[in-house]
């Protein structure tokens, strides 16, 4: 086989380069600027397309099927895995390879055989190749583009397949055969196809095209610009206004916006801020390029409507010469070819499905006789179009379409506003309910209309003062930015369960800095975002900032901290942030500094360990730091950091109030360190979390000291899921009955209590100087007998129980004439918990009763 010939045909430039039609694959290979592009595999690898095939070829199952989209590079790596070939640097192990494109072998009438179908191809091979072809078929390579356009079924079940080399059978068979590998079983072939039915015939290797990654993108445009700024210019604006579209990723579609910028950038215009507007420069390009009249260039595009809204109405990608001719374009005949490309002799279709849907757009506010309102058109265009109300959002703005007027006449006035009343009341449904992906869609509608006005509008601040999305793309970013800068401050940014890249920071910058409470929780944080979150939290008004459940690490918090500087940050959440000691010096180093606001930190389910709490606990010890609640539950604390902990707070500058120690083995020791910190003067800490912390009984001595003590400023004690028991529990009641004891809020879930612990609550509960407003005893098997001494309590004019939980106690019907008799007496409590009790049916009524008699009850459970 004449590698030379090979080599001459595919480097032979076809086609000219067309602003939508993308660049030759010739002209691209040529040129040396052929830039390879990513694929998935079959199990989710991301790997150079080029690099995916050569191995798949190398593979047991040699068929590879390269499946994308419009634009996406596929003929062109096709063409140049080929010339790579022919030139001796891939695939040497094939001694003939074969290149068809699928839309000229399926034009072939009448049967013929394998060696007719290769000389109909254009390879002029000699009979004696031939036979080694069939003699030596391991060494063949079949290349076939475009099997979308092949019209018949590969289906091996339609088809007397054929195993002889001679003998002659249709095309359809032919093929069925060969990639069912019936007919020279052995050869190799690869396949290039958008989606279409046929590929689940063929077996093998599948790998999905994904077009150009970011670095790909930026060698993409610094191939095509001669200079660096230009190219630096250019794509940066790509990234940051169009969001990365899944068709930004398209080497055609970045040769479309190449174009057109370097058009721009050249004549010194302001480049576009919306997929919208880079469509209006690119059909104003185009109409300028065809020197057309107003009347002609208006006819065109209505004549381009028409057939767009047939084909997307019908689901067809294209049409016939006779279709096309009732759409009007006899006149625009021979301009037809910078919108549409030729396939065969007689069927038409859009070069891209981006223009056919923007020619729509253009189309319906230009003729208000041909189509129907705003609801209807897009309703008899959903099947087909994706972005149809993205342009014409864009397109009902003067400022948009003004270019357009100039060159194809006036828009309609009716039309505009139309769109105008359907949007504002639609918008404002679609805000009124949730539904995720209706919101983003609605933020992009409002993006493309680049209407401010409009947005206060529909986005009332009372309505929505917060904005809470999930699983952002990059382009809803952009458009989301957009609405947010466009309302100003605002209480709330929610941006959960997202990957959040530097590119994503860069454009959601703004919004963070105009949000009070700035929630990235559930996030992927890239290392490069860093930077431009801290800066953008610095630049703002951001008092919040929560990041938990997100992979920050410890690299990534020293960037944050190091980036910070002065702020008006009040609240950081870094719950389940994989930190570690290291941590904890950087940490530090923010609540020392001199600007420092950050008022509450919160950590829990962190390692940091004794070591690095350690650390925080010397930042208090500064006058700077003013943190006043420290969150630090499950982070594999001990009662070695106790004493360092105790020390701080009676430092005379820690203004530490609240501290929640929940799931660390604090144990007995740790506590008797805190209880002698608890009776200085200069510790002022009022709430104490020791939830599952280890202790037992044995600690009750020293906190119950610390309840007698005249400087105890305790007002909360969260004692749960620890085993207190009877002897621990009653010396605390002791300790509760002194009269100046400040504890309002108790917790003594699970705690091993008895009926005797319930009776000594109960008496202090009405001694007249009891603060206790919340009592939580749930999870204590005492019964109603212990129970009992409760209600007696909350009969007692003396109670100032508000709050008071008492789930899973035991509790019978037999109490609740006691329950009903102790709530009509008591003026003060609002919420009662009785949940997993005893209780049944025939209790209802009258706790029911009570709740309808007492207005100062509000929750019963």
């Amino acid at each position: 086989m004449d590698k030379v010939d090979v080599l001459t045909r595919i480097l032979k430039a076809e086609d000219t380069a067309t602003i939508l039609g993308g660049q030759s694959p010739a002209s691209v290979i040529n040129s040396g600027k052929y830039v390879p592009v990513t694929a998935k595999t079959q199990k989710d690898n991301l790997r150079c397309l080029d690099d995916a095939i050569r191995t798949a070829l190398c593979g047991e199952i040699r068929t590879v099927v390269v499946v994308g989209p419009e634009g996406s590079g596929k003929t062109t790596a096709l063409h140049k895995l080929v010339a790579d070939w022919a030139k001796g640097e891939c695939l040497q192990n094939f001694s003939y390879v074969f290149n068809f494109q699928f839309r000229e072998i399926g034009s072939s009438a009448g049967e013929l055989c394998l060696e007719t179908l290769i000389q109909q191809g254009h390879y002029q091979i000699p009979p004696e190749s031939m036979c080694l072809v069939a003699e030596k078929p391991d060494g063949v390579l079949f290349v076939f583009d475009g099997l979308d356009e092949y019209k018949h079924s590969l289906d091996p079940s339609v088809h007397t397949l054929t195993s002889d080399l001679n003998q002659p059978a249709s095309v359809s068979c032919l093929l069925a055969s060969l990639l069912d590998g019936t007919l020279l079983k052995g050869a190799a072939f690869l396949v290039a196809t958008r989606p279409t039915d046929n590929v689940k015939f063929l077996k093998g290797t599948q790998l999905e095209m994904l077009g150009f990654q970011k670095q790909q993108r930026q060698v993409y445009f610094n191939n095509f610009f001669t200079d660096h700024a230009a190219a630096n210019k250019a794509f940066l604006h790509m990234e940051r206004t169009l969001g990365f579209y899944d068709f930004c990723a398209a080497p055609k579609f970045c040769w479309t916006v190449c174009s057109i910028y370097k058009w721009l950038i050249d004549s010194d215009t302001k480049l576009p801020e919306t997929l919208s507007q880079l469509f209006v420069h690119i059909l104003v390009h185009l109409i300028q390029t065809l020197s057309l009249n107003k009347a002609c260039s208006r006819g065109l595009v209505l004549a381009l409507g028409r057939m767009a809204s047939h084909c997307l109405h019908n689901q067809h990608s294209s049409c016939s010469k006779h279709t096309i001719d009732s759409f009007g374009f006899q006149q625009n005949l021979s301009t037809v070819d910078s919108f549409l490309r030729v396939q065969g002799e007689e069927e038409f279709s859009f070069h891209s499905q981006l223009i056919q849907e923007f020619v729509l757009a253009v189309a319906f506010f230009l003729d208000v006789s041909t189509y129907d309102d705003v609801e209807k058109m897009l309703d008899n265009h959903k099947g087909g179009a994706k972005l149809l109300d993205f342009f014409m959002s864009g397109l009902s703005e003067p400022a948009q379409y003004r270019l357009l007027e100039d060159l194809l006449g006036m828009f309609s006035s009716d039309q505009i506003k139309g769109f105008k009343s359907w949007f504002k009341s639609s918008s404002e449904k679609t805000l009124r309910e949730y539904n995720e992906s209706e919101h983003y869609r609605c933020f992009h509608l409002l993006h493309q209309a680049q209407n401010e006005s409009l947005v206060k509008e529909i986005l009332t601040p009372p309505a929505h003062p917060c904005v809470f999305h999930n699983n952002l793309r990059l382009q809803d970013c952009v458009a989301l930015n957009y609405v947010i800068t466009c309302l100003g401050k605002r209480e709330t940014l929610s941006v959960s369960t997202t990957t959040v890249l530097r590119e994503t920071m860069e454009v959601l910058a703004p919004s963070v800095s105009l949000s009070h409470t700035v929630i990235l929780s559930n996030c992927s944080i890239y290392k490069e975002s860093v930077p431009l979150l801290a800066s953008a939290v610095s630049l703002g008004v951001t008092r919040e900032l929560d990041l938990s459940r997100s992979n920050l690490g410890d690299e990534k918090l020293q960037i944050l901290c190091a980036g910070l500087g002065k702020t008006e940050l009040h609240r950081l959440n870094l719950s389940v942030c994989e930190l570690t000691a290291a941590c904890c010096g950087d940490l530090a180093s923010v609540l020392t500094a001199e600007t420092s606001q950050l008022r509450i930190l919160q950590m829990m389910f962190n390692q940091i360990g004794d070591q690095g709490f350690t650390k925080l606990c010397e930042a208090m010890h500064s006058p700077n730091c003013k943190l006043e609640e420290l969150e630090i539950p499950n982070c594999d604390l001990t009662a070695a950091s106790m004493e360092a902990f105790a020390t701080s707070l009676c430092s005379g500058e820690s203004k530490l109030r609240r501290i929640d120690f929940k799931d660390n083995m604090i144990d007995d020791s740790g506590v008797q360190a805190l209880c002698k910190a608890l009776r200085q003067p200069l510790c002022k800490l009022q709430s104490l979390r020791l939830f599952d912390s280890g202790l037992t009984g044995a600690c009750c001595s020293d906190l119950k000291e610390v309840f007698m003590s005249e400087h105890c400023s305790l007002t909360e004690l969260d004692l749960s899921l620890n085993d207190l028991g009877q002897e621990g529990a009653l010396l605390l009641c002791q300790g509760l009955e002194r009269p100046s004891c400040p504890i309002e809020i108790l917790r003594l879930t699970r705690c091993e209590l008895t009926p005797a612990v319930f009776k000594d609550l109960g008496s202090v509960l009405k001694n007249g100087t009891c603060q206790i407003k919340s009592l939580h005893l749930d999870i204590n098997s005492v019964g109603d007998k212990g129970v009992k001494y409760l209600w007696d309590a909350v009969a007692h004019p003396s109670c100032l129980l508000e709050e008071l939980n008492v789930e899973m106690t035991e509790m019978t019907d037999a109490c609740v004439e006691d329950l009903c008799a102790a709530l009509r007496d008591n003026n003060t409590l609002k919420l009662l918990e009785l949940r997993n009790n005893c209780l049944t049916d025939a209790a209802v009524p009258a706790i029911v009763q009570v709740m309808k008699e007492k207005v100062s009850m509000e929750e019963l459970k």
